[in-house]
């Protein structure tokens, strides 16, 4: 399998497994002589972290929806440039836990936000680079919300009927983009979870 300089996504709602299947993939992939970079959106970069740091904190319940979705979107296109296009041009395999598939989530409806406006920005903020493959991680909003053991973050403080919605949201990307949309269940043993995976990502090895 070739995967050298394919973009990949992990996705899904909170508590999920992103983070254990992000790590597991990047594993075999090494194993396999592939060279990996992990990233997280929001984050990585040192801008994007502050900017993670102004998203996630629950004291800014204040704040609009389409500032919230511009404020992913800077954070993503400071990781896009910094670290990103860098690595992808060297050809390494860059796995990254969450993207613009969150945003068409999470901020999707909310302002009157729709996915074209979303899909708009986020061509300008990741210069047009889509991943190459997007895994979502699905599971029931009930079960990935008790899945969150520590202090929930701003977004996490939502209701159980909006977590709801973002999986529904997820499960429409899918169905929109079978092809570069993947959707995995989630809700099962991580070794069985990974197997799915690694299915899903073996049709970019071609």
């Amino acid at each position: 399998m070739n995967l050298q300089g394919k973009f990949i996504a992990f996705d899904g709602g909170e508590g999920c497994g992103k983070s254990t299947q992000t790590q597991l993939l990047k594993t075999r992939l090494e194993a396999a002589g592939a060279s990996v970079v992990i990233v997280r959106d929001p984050g990585t970069t040192r801008i994007g972290e502050l900017v993670r740091n102004i998203l996630l904190n629950p004291d800014h319940d204040e704040m609009a929806m389409r500032c919230e979705m511009l404020l992913y979107m800077s954070a993503r296109a400071q990781m896009m440039s910094e670290t990103i296009l860098p690595a992808l041009a060297e050809g390494k395999v860059v796995i990254c836990d969450r993207f613009v598939s969150s945003t068409l989530a999470y901020q999707l409806g909310g302002d009157g936000l729709t996915a074209d406006d979303i899909r708009a920005v986020a061509q300008i903020a990741i210069k047009g680079r889509w991943p190459d493959l997007t895994v979502i991680l699905d599971m029931p909003a009930e079960r990935s919300i008790a899945r969150v053991t520590r202090a929930k973050d701003r977004i996490e403080q939502r209701p159980l009927e909006y977590h709801k919605q973002v999986r529904e949201n997820y499960l429409s990307q899918a169905k929109a983009d079978p092809k570069r949309v993947k959707v995995v269940s989630a809700d099962r043993e991580k070794d069985a979870v990974h197997a799915d995976v690694w299915s899903a990502i073996d049709s970019l090895g071609g």
